[in-house]
């Protein structure tokens, strides 16, 4: 079982460099990116009417040193290649990067000014300022302005450091933005799942032995209905019946905790939660209900017609012990199976829910990160989904193990 995990963990390398490689090389190419959407305000800001995002003439009112940071910035200059390596944090990128006149003194930040001059060979080399001490962590790059170079330091940061860059809308770090919303997509998806597995287990299983049913009916109505029922759409009916929309106000409107959250004690955080959480809760969990049910339901009821549960009755077992101590076991092996992939919607959240519910969740963050083009948070956001899914297929490999003894990885 050991050696299989590490198998898994060793061939999940190769697949997350695969998936990544994907999403960065689609992003990359695809049309009104970063670059070209700061290029236009930049040519905006200049007086410039301007459509395109091509280097030519549409660029000549900016200007030319402008126009080069902005290149640096982005590395728009830098191989497709190398630029997936830097974002990977296997290549070091350029930090602190400033333009310097040659032989002039230049400020760098925190009363620090370096000199560019050439050193004995002739090559052109960053000094402090102050006393002329060759800076070897300091790099120079040519510039397109006369008698000028781009001076800069080297960093490696990228996705496994845990540096998943800028965001550009909300002018702050992606991993802070994640770290702020990721534990709030946590609670409702894990509620959710608990919540789920429980209910459809028993559900299912009731459906099973009672097929046919008025029970099994009447059920299964109810759950193709919910099925057919977009969460978001569920979500706003909740709010308008519940919310206080038209009708009851039993529920907040929105939001996860009230306003005085931290001022009140631990008991009264949990009330309070308990409350927000409800009716985004519901719309979560219902329309997920069907599949598992039936998954169940389909499962039991296949179970029970195998021959060793026949021979068990056979021999004058209980039902109950026949069904829960033979037949179960067997039964809930689909269900183990699908767990990591559930796991994976789970924690990813729900964008339209959290949008319906104006939740600042990881999932409305990525949906507002798409429609406004803030691309450093897309990237992390695919690269956590990625790993994610790895992850709960390894997990769904061993839960199976765990409840099928036939199952072996040796």
């Amino acid at each position: 079982m050991l050696q299989y995990i590490i198998r898994r963990f060793l061939l999940a390398i190769p697949t997350f460099f695969g998936a990544t490689v994907i999403v960065f090389f689609i992003v990359q190419f695809a049309p009104g990116g970063p670059y070209e959407e700061q290029l236009n305000a930049l040519r905006k800001g200049q007086g410039a009417e301007g459509g395109g995002s091509a280097l030519g003439a549409e660029n000549m009112s900016i200007p030319p040193s402008q126009l080069e940071a902005l290149q640096r910035y982005h590395q728009v200059n830098e191989p497709i290649w190398k630029r997936y390596l830097i974002w990977l944090g296997l290549v070091p990128r350029p930090v602190n990067d400033y333009l310097a006149v040659i032989d002039s003194p230049q400020n760098v930040g925190n009363n620090f000014r370096v000199i560019v001059k050439k050193d004995a060979s002739g090559q052109l080399a960053v000094y402090q300022a102050s006393n002329g001490a060759p800076l070897s962590d300091w790099y120079v790059d040519p510039s397109q302005k006369p008698n000028s170079v781009w001076v800069y330091q080297r960093e490696i940061s990228g996705i496994f450091t845990l540096d998943f860059g800028r965001s550009e809308r909300y002018r702050k770090p992606v991993f802070e933005l994640i770290s702020e919303r990721l534990p709030v997509s946590m609670q409702f998806g894990l509620i959710s799942f608990v919540i789920t597995y429980v209910v459809c287990f028993y559900l299912g299983t009731q459906k099973a032995l009672r097929h046919g049913s008025k029970f099994d009916v009447i059920s299964s109505s109810m759950v193709f209905i919910a099925f057919s029922v977009p969460g978001w759409a569920l979500g706003a009916v909740l709010l308008v019946l519940l919310g206080g929309g038209s009708a009851l106000a039993w529920f907040p409107t929105g939001g996860f905790q009230s306003n005085d959250y931290e001022s009140i004690t631990m008991m009264e955080k949990i009330a309070d939660r308990a409350l927000f959480f409800v009716l985004p809760t519901i719309a979560y969990t219902l329309g997920g209900f069907a599949s598992i049910t039936l998954l169940m339901k389909n499962s039991l009821l296949d179970t029970l017609g195998q021959d060793f549960v026949r021979t068990a009755y056979a021999k004058g077992l209980r039902e109950n012990r026949v069904i829960w101590m033979h037949a179960m076991r067997n039964s809930v092996i689909p269900l183990v199976a699908s767990i990591g992939g559930i796991i994976g919607i789970f924690l990813g959240g729900s964008y339209l829910v959290e949008y319906a519910f104006n939740i600042d969740g990881i999932g409305r963050l990525s949906f507002e990160a798409i429609q406004s083009r803030d691309y450093s948070v897309v990237f992390a956001f695919a690269v956590i989904t990625i790993f994610i899914t790895l992850v709960g297929s390894i997990i769904s490999d061993f839960m199976l193990a765990l409840v099928d003894p036939r199952i072996r990885f040796s």
